[in-house]
């Protein structure tokens, strides 16, 4: 995967493996298929710490690879798991990601998002609602440098084209709350093109989350969530045509500080840094 951003002409690649999951009732069903155990997931997480400091020492002169991880916040307890997770391995960053309602998985597929649903009241509005208390909760307690996928929620919901306004201002409010938070803060919003891959027409987050976003003067990063090597970079010119059509001047990134530099715009170990819409346009990615 290094070596295809690389090929693409990417000058920052970040290695974000998500995080270990410390009970067996939140394994998935091809882990539980596998006979996997919590202490696997941990030792694979410390190999892929191990594995991505060796290949940055190897890649560094030809790209950045800031090292980082995805949270997942579960339940409560989350918080702590991730909080040590990251004084163990003293990662560059985290991205804070939800993808469970109800300690149900809503982004794996329709029957999981379905009991989800249920749980939460029987609609999608109180869904909704759930997902963005659980994720102003992960915001509140671990201010990650970078959100993930800001609306996975709506990704099994019946009508992802529909403005979550149509949702009730309970769930707008929420939404409004939650990006409140991160600009509060100097976060940055992933544009992820994961979504298109999975059958959208637009990254998350959507048009009405990203317009809000702008509004309030947040800051987005380019994101592929990349799983595979054939995912690197995929979507970003759907991606790149989608930011023309909106009022963004800007995109940002984190670029690892070096030894004994001060930044003073830092997010963790990471200096934030930006690229205008011409320069990004201008990058070799664009040309291969």
């Amino acid at each position: 995967m290094i070596q295809a951003a690389i090929a693409r002409g990417m000058i920052v690649f970040s290695l974000t493996e998500h995080m270990p999951r410390d009970c067996n009732e939140d394994l998935y069903p091809e882990e539980l298929a596998a006979h996997k155990y919590p202490f696997e997931l941990f030792r694979a997480f410390q190999d892929y710490y191990n594995t991505a400091l060796r290949l940055r020492s190897r890649y560094q002169h030809q790209i950045q690879l800031p090292i980082g991880f995805e949270v997942d916040y579960i339940r409560e307890s989350s918080i702590a798991l991730i909080r040590n997770l990251q004084s163990i391995y003293k990662f560059d960053f985290f991205v804070g990601s939800v993808h469970h309602v109800h300690t149900i998985p809503i982004d794996f597929d329709k029957d999981m998002y379905q009991k989800a649903m249920d749980l939460a009241g029987g609609t999608e509005e109180r869904l909704f609602e759930a997902y963005f208390d659980a994720q102003f909760a992960m915001l509140e307690a671990l201010k990650p440098a970078v959100v993930g996928h800001f609306d996975l929620i709506r990704l099994f919901c019946a009508d992802p084209t529909k403005g979550l306004k149509h949702y009730g201002d309970g769930v707008w409010q929420r939404v409004e709350r939650n990006v409140d938070l991160v600009v509060s803060y100097g976060g940055l919003t992933e544009l992820n093109s994961s979504s298109i891959r999975k059958g959208w027409d637009e990254p998350y987050p959507r048009r009405d989350v990203c317009e809000l976003i702008i509004e309030k003067g947040g800051r987005f990063t380019l994101s592929d969530d990349s799983h595979a090597v054939e995912h690197v970079g995929l979507g970003y010119q759907q991606v790149l045509a989608y930011i023309g059509t909106l009022d963004l001047k800007e995109i940002h990134y984190l670029e690892k500080l070096p030894m004994g530099e001060i930044a003073v715009n830092v997010l963790d170990a990471c200096a934030v840094r930006s690229l205008s819409l011409d320069e990004l346009k201008r990058e070799r990615f664009w040309e291969l």
